[in-house]
Protein backbone atom coordinates (compact mmCIF):
# COMPACT_ATOMS: atom_id res chain seq x y z
CA UNK A 1 0.00 0.00 0.00
CA UNK A 2 1.28 3.43 0.97
CA UNK A 3 4.48 4.21 2.74
CA UNK A 4 4.90 6.56 5.57
CA UNK A 5 5.38 10.31 4.96
CA UNK A 6 5.17 11.91 8.35
CA UNK A 7 8.56 11.61 10.02
CA UNK A 8 11.38 14.02 9.29
CA UNK A 9 14.88 12.72 8.56
CA UNK A 10 17.86 14.40 10.08
CA UNK A 11 19.34 15.30 6.74
CA UNK A 12 20.49 13.26 3.79
CA UNK A 13 22.87 12.52 0.98
CA UNK A 14 22.16 11.99 -2.66
CA UNK A 15 20.25 8.87 -3.53
CA UNK A 16 22.14 5.57 -3.71
CA UNK A 17 20.94 2.39 -5.38
CA UNK A 18 18.29 0.60 -3.40
CA UNK A 19 17.59 -2.49 -5.46
CA UNK A 20 17.25 -6.02 -4.09
CA UNK A 21 20.92 -6.97 -4.48
CA UNK A 22 22.08 -3.80 -2.72
CA UNK A 23 19.75 -4.18 0.25
CA UNK A 24 20.51 -7.88 0.60
CA UNK A 25 24.20 -7.07 1.03
CA UNK A 26 23.25 -4.58 3.73
CA UNK A 27 21.03 -7.16 5.42
CA UNK A 28 23.85 -9.71 5.50
CA UNK A 29 26.16 -7.23 7.21
CA UNK A 30 23.48 -6.14 9.68
CA UNK A 31 22.73 -9.76 10.51
CA UNK A 32 26.36 -10.32 11.36
CA UNK A 33 26.34 -7.29 13.69
CA UNK A 34 23.09 -8.35 15.37
CA UNK A 35 23.92 -12.06 15.56
CA UNK A 36 20.84 -12.94 13.50
CA UNK A 37 20.83 -15.62 10.80
CA UNK A 38 19.60 -13.99 7.58
CA UNK A 39 20.21 -16.98 5.29
CA UNK A 40 17.30 -17.47 2.91
CA UNK A 41 15.90 -13.98 3.51
CA UNK A 42 12.78 -13.32 1.43
CA UNK A 43 12.26 -9.82 0.00
CA UNK A 44 8.67 -8.76 0.63
CA UNK A 45 8.72 -5.23 -0.81
CA UNK A 46 10.85 -2.16 -1.48
CA UNK A 47 9.44 1.29 -0.83
CA UNK A 48 10.56 3.75 1.80
CA UNK A 49 12.16 0.64 3.33
CA UNK A 50 13.27 -2.70 1.97
CA UNK A 51 11.40 -5.31 3.99
CA UNK A 52 12.65 -8.89 4.33
CA UNK A 53 11.21 -11.91 6.07
CA UNK A 54 13.77 -14.09 7.84
CA UNK A 55 13.57 -17.48 9.47
CA UNK A 56 12.49 -17.65 13.12
CA UNK A 57 9.55 -15.31 12.36
CA UNK A 58 11.65 -12.15 12.07
CA UNK A 59 11.11 -9.14 9.81
CA UNK A 60 14.03 -6.89 8.81
CA UNK A 61 13.45 -3.31 7.66
CA UNK A 62 16.20 -1.41 5.83
CA UNK A 63 15.83 2.36 5.42
CA UNK A 64 17.28 4.05 2.36
CA UNK A 65 19.96 6.15 4.04
CA UNK A 66 21.49 6.78 7.44
CA UNK A 67 19.54 10.06 7.43
CA UNK A 68 16.64 8.04 8.82
CA UNK A 69 18.52 6.73 11.85
CA UNK A 70 16.67 9.08 14.25
CA UNK A 71 13.35 7.84 12.84
CA UNK A 72 14.37 4.22 13.29
CA UNK A 73 15.55 4.84 16.85
CA UNK A 74 12.23 6.54 17.59
CA UNK A 75 10.32 3.66 15.95
CA UNK A 76 11.97 1.10 18.21
CA UNK A 77 11.33 3.25 21.29
CA UNK A 78 7.68 3.70 20.29
CA UNK A 79 7.24 -0.05 19.83
CA UNK A 80 8.60 -0.71 23.30
CA UNK A 81 6.35 1.97 24.83
CA UNK A 82 3.26 0.55 23.11
CA UNK A 83 4.19 -2.97 24.20
CA UNK A 84 4.42 -1.79 27.79
CA UNK A 85 0.95 -0.25 27.48
CA UNK A 86 -0.58 -3.42 26.07
CA UNK A 87 -1.37 -1.68 22.78
CA UNK A 88 -1.61 -4.02 19.75
CA UNK A 89 1.39 -2.96 17.68
CA UNK A 90 4.30 -4.71 16.02
CA UNK A 91 7.09 -5.66 18.47
CA UNK A 92 10.74 -4.76 18.03
CA UNK A 93 13.25 -7.52 18.78
CA UNK A 94 14.89 -7.16 22.19
CA UNK A 95 18.33 -6.38 20.79
CA UNK A 96 20.45 -3.23 20.60
CA UNK A 97 19.04 -1.48 17.54
CA UNK A 98 18.82 0.24 15.08
CA UNK A 99 21.96 -0.90 13.29
CA UNK A 100 23.68 1.39 10.77
CA UNK A 101 25.68 -0.28 7.99
CA UNK A 102 26.40 0.75 4.40
CA UNK A 103 24.95 4.21 5.16
CA UNK A 104 21.60 2.50 5.74
CA UNK A 105 19.56 1.78 8.87
CA UNK A 106 18.35 -1.71 9.76
CA UNK A 107 15.82 -2.79 12.38
CA UNK A 108 14.47 -6.24 13.30
CA UNK A 109 10.88 -7.07 14.27
CA UNK A 110 8.64 -9.96 15.24
CA UNK A 111 6.42 -11.34 12.48
CA UNK A 112 2.80 -10.38 13.17
CA UNK A 113 1.25 -13.27 11.24
CA UNK A 114 2.06 -15.93 8.70
CA UNK A 115 -0.94 -14.74 6.65
CA UNK A 116 -1.26 -11.38 4.87
CA UNK A 117 -4.64 -10.23 6.13
CA UNK A 118 -5.21 -6.48 6.36
CA UNK A 119 -7.50 -4.73 8.80
CA UNK A 120 -10.85 -3.21 7.92
CA UNK A 121 -11.49 0.52 7.91
CA UNK A 122 -13.46 0.15 11.14
CA UNK A 123 -10.52 -1.66 12.75
CA UNK A 124 -8.17 1.13 11.66
CA UNK A 125 -10.51 3.65 13.28
CA UNK A 126 -10.79 1.65 16.50
CA UNK A 127 -6.99 1.50 16.83
CA UNK A 128 -6.80 5.24 16.20
CA UNK A 129 -9.41 5.98 18.86
CA UNK A 130 -7.26 4.06 21.34
CA UNK A 131 -3.99 5.57 20.16
CA UNK A 132 -5.24 9.16 20.07
CA UNK A 133 -6.29 8.92 23.72
CA UNK A 134 -2.82 7.85 24.85
CA UNK A 135 -0.30 10.15 26.52
CA UNK A 136 3.30 9.31 25.56
CA UNK A 137 5.93 9.72 28.27
CA UNK A 138 8.15 12.78 27.97
CA UNK A 139 11.14 10.44 27.81
CA UNK A 140 9.93 9.26 24.40
CA UNK A 141 10.59 12.76 23.00
CA UNK A 142 8.26 12.42 20.03
CA UNK A 143 8.91 15.14 17.45
CA UNK A 144 6.32 17.53 16.11
CA UNK A 145 4.85 16.47 12.78
CA UNK A 146 6.81 17.94 9.87
CA UNK A 147 5.05 16.54 6.84
CA UNK A 148 7.19 17.98 4.04
CA UNK A 149 10.78 17.09 4.93
CA UNK A 150 10.83 13.75 3.17
CA UNK A 151 9.36 15.36 0.08
CA UNK A 152 12.35 17.71 -0.15
CA UNK A 153 14.77 14.81 0.22
CA UNK A 154 12.93 12.78 -2.42
CA UNK A 155 12.72 15.61 -4.94
CA UNK A 156 16.26 16.93 -4.58
CA UNK A 157 17.99 13.57 -4.19
CA UNK A 158 16.29 11.70 -7.05
CA UNK A 159 18.08 11.81 -10.39
CA UNK A 160 15.09 10.22 -12.13
CA UNK A 161 13.28 13.56 -12.32
CA UNK A 162 13.78 15.78 -15.33
CA UNK A 163 14.27 19.47 -14.70
CA UNK A 164 10.68 20.40 -15.62
CA UNK A 165 9.14 17.87 -13.25
CA UNK A 166 11.57 18.76 -10.48
CA UNK A 167 10.78 22.46 -10.81
CA UNK A 168 7.05 21.77 -10.90
CA UNK A 169 7.21 19.63 -7.78
CA UNK A 170 9.28 22.21 -5.94
CA UNK A 171 6.75 24.88 -6.81
CA UNK A 172 3.84 22.72 -5.77
CA UNK A 173 5.62 21.94 -2.52
CA UNK A 174 5.81 25.65 -1.76
CA UNK A 175 2.08 26.08 -2.38
CA UNK A 176 1.21 23.18 -0.12
CA UNK A 177 3.48 24.44 2.65
CA UNK A 178 1.63 27.74 2.61
CA UNK A 179 -1.75 26.00 2.67
CA UNK A 180 -0.76 23.80 5.59
CA UNK A 181 0.52 26.78 7.58
CA UNK A 182 -2.92 28.43 7.33
CA UNK A 183 -4.94 25.42 8.53
CA UNK A 184 -7.13 25.63 11.62
CA UNK A 185 -7.54 22.11 12.99
CA UNK A 186 -10.76 20.93 14.59
CA UNK A 187 -9.33 18.20 16.83
CA UNK A 188 -6.95 18.51 19.76
CA UNK A 189 -3.39 17.63 18.69
CA UNK A 190 -1.56 14.69 20.24
CA UNK A 191 0.21 11.46 19.43
CA UNK A 192 -0.36 10.26 15.86
CA UNK A 193 0.74 7.27 13.80
CA UNK A 194 1.50 9.25 10.67
CA UNK A 195 0.26 6.82 7.99
CA UNK A 196 -2.83 5.16 9.39
CA UNK A 197 -4.17 3.18 6.44
CA UNK A 198 -5.52 -0.35 6.11
CA UNK A 199 -2.11 -1.28 4.73
CA UNK A 200 -0.57 -0.58 8.11
CA UNK A 201 -3.03 -2.68 10.12
CA UNK A 202 -2.49 -6.44 9.89
CA UNK A 203 -4.39 -9.26 11.57
CA UNK A 204 -2.30 -11.39 13.90
CA UNK A 205 -2.60 -15.17 14.07
CA UNK A 206 -5.65 -14.80 16.33
CA UNK A 207 -7.35 -12.49 13.83
CA UNK A 208 -6.92 -9.32 15.90
CA UNK A 209 -5.77 -6.05 14.26
CA UNK A 210 -2.19 -4.91 14.92
CA UNK A 211 -0.64 -1.56 14.00
CA UNK A 212 2.64 -1.70 12.04
CA UNK A 213 5.14 0.77 10.47
CA UNK A 214 5.70 2.99 13.49
CA UNK A 215 8.42 5.30 12.13
CA UNK A 216 5.98 8.14 11.44
CA UNK A 217 4.92 8.58 15.07
CA UNK A 218 4.81 12.23 16.05
CA UNK A 219 2.87 14.84 17.95
CA UNK A 220 0.52 16.56 15.56
CA UNK A 221 -3.02 17.08 14.31
CA UNK A 222 -5.22 13.98 14.61
CA UNK A 223 -6.72 14.89 11.23
CA UNK A 224 -3.42 13.79 9.65
CA UNK A 225 -4.20 10.20 10.62
CA UNK A 226 -7.82 10.42 9.46
CA UNK A 227 -7.30 11.91 6.01
CA UNK A 228 -5.62 8.80 4.57
CA UNK A 229 -8.75 6.64 4.70
CA UNK A 230 -10.82 9.58 3.45
CA UNK A 231 -8.75 10.14 0.32
CA UNK A 232 -8.54 6.41 -0.39
CA UNK A 233 -12.32 6.63 -0.70
CA UNK A 234 -12.72 10.15 -2.07
CA UNK A 235 -9.81 10.52 -4.50
CA UNK A 236 -9.01 6.96 -5.57
CA UNK A 237 -12.09 4.83 -4.96
CA UNK A 238 -9.99 2.25 -3.10
CA UNK A 239 -12.64 2.15 -0.34
CA UNK A 240 -16.39 2.00 -0.79
CA UNK A 241 -18.76 4.55 0.71
CA UNK A 242 -19.82 1.93 3.24
CA UNK A 243 -16.21 1.31 4.27
CA UNK A 244 -15.57 5.01 4.71
CA UNK A 245 -18.79 5.52 6.66
CA UNK A 246 -17.77 2.68 8.99
CA UNK A 247 -14.42 4.39 9.56
CA UNK A 248 -15.93 7.80 10.32
CA UNK A 249 -18.67 6.36 12.55
CA UNK A 250 -16.20 4.24 14.55
CA UNK A 251 -13.83 7.15 15.07
CA UNK A 252 -16.61 9.62 15.78
CA UNK A 253 -15.47 12.38 13.43
CA UNK A 254 -15.79 12.79 9.64
CA UNK A 255 -12.64 14.55 8.44
CA UNK A 256 -14.22 15.14 5.02
CA UNK A 257 -16.65 17.57 6.66
CA UNK A 258 -13.81 19.65 8.13
CA UNK A 259 -12.95 22.87 6.25
CA UNK A 260 -9.26 21.97 5.92
CA UNK A 261 -9.83 18.53 4.39
CA UNK A 262 -9.01 19.52 0.81
CA UNK A 263 -5.60 20.92 1.79
CA UNK A 264 -4.60 17.78 3.72
CA UNK A 265 -5.91 15.61 0.87
CA UNK A 266 -3.78 17.50 -1.66
CA UNK A 267 -0.72 17.24 0.59
CA UNK A 268 -1.15 13.49 1.00
CA UNK A 269 -1.57 12.98 -2.74
CA UNK A 270 1.58 15.00 -3.40
CA UNK A 271 3.56 12.99 -0.86
CA UNK A 272 2.36 9.77 -2.46
CA UNK A 273 3.84 10.96 -5.76
CA UNK A 274 7.21 11.83 -4.24
CA UNK A 275 7.27 8.50 -2.38
CA UNK A 276 6.60 6.48 -5.53
CA UNK A 277 9.21 8.42 -7.49
CA UNK A 278 11.92 6.79 -5.34
CA UNK A 279 11.15 3.47 -7.05
CA UNK A 280 11.00 4.90 -10.56
CA UNK A 281 14.70 4.61 -11.36
CA UNK A 282 14.73 0.84 -10.76
CA UNK A 283 11.18 -0.15 -11.79
CA UNK A 284 9.59 0.85 -15.11
CA UNK A 285 6.09 0.03 -13.83
CA UNK A 286 6.60 2.43 -10.94
CA UNK A 287 8.08 4.99 -13.34
CA UNK A 288 4.99 4.84 -15.56
CA UNK A 289 2.73 5.25 -12.55
CA UNK A 290 4.80 8.17 -11.25
CA UNK A 291 4.62 9.92 -14.64
CA UNK A 292 0.85 9.46 -14.67
CA UNK A 293 0.53 10.89 -11.17
CA UNK A 294 2.71 13.91 -11.92
CA UNK A 295 0.60 14.62 -15.02
CA UNK A 296 -2.53 14.43 -12.87
CA UNK A 297 -1.06 16.91 -10.40
CA UNK A 298 -0.19 19.29 -13.24
CA UNK A 299 -3.61 19.08 -14.89
CA UNK A 300 -5.75 18.71 -11.78
CA UNK A 301 -7.27 15.64 -13.42
CA UNK A 302 -9.07 12.68 -11.86
CA UNK A 303 -7.06 10.35 -9.61
CA UNK A 304 -9.31 7.30 -10.02
CA UNK A 305 -6.77 5.58 -12.27
CA UNK A 306 -3.97 5.77 -9.68
CA UNK A 307 -2.87 2.27 -8.74
CA UNK A 308 -2.07 1.33 -5.11
CA UNK A 309 1.55 0.55 -4.22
Amino acid sequence: MISNDAAEPAGGRGAQRFAAADTLRTLNRAGTVAGIDVAGAQLLRIGENAVYRLSDRIIARIARTAAYEPDARKEVAVARWLQGQGYPAVRALAIDQPIVVDDRVVTFWDVVSDKESYGSTAEVASLLVWLHRMEPPTSLELPSLQPFARAELRIDGNNWFGSEDRNFLRGRLGELRAGYADLEFALTPGVIHGDASVGNVIHDDAGDPVLIDLDGFAIGPREWDLVVTALYYDSFGWHTRQEYDAFAKTYGFDVMEWSGYAILRDIREFLMVTWLSQKAGDDERAAAEARKRISALRAGSDRRDWQPY
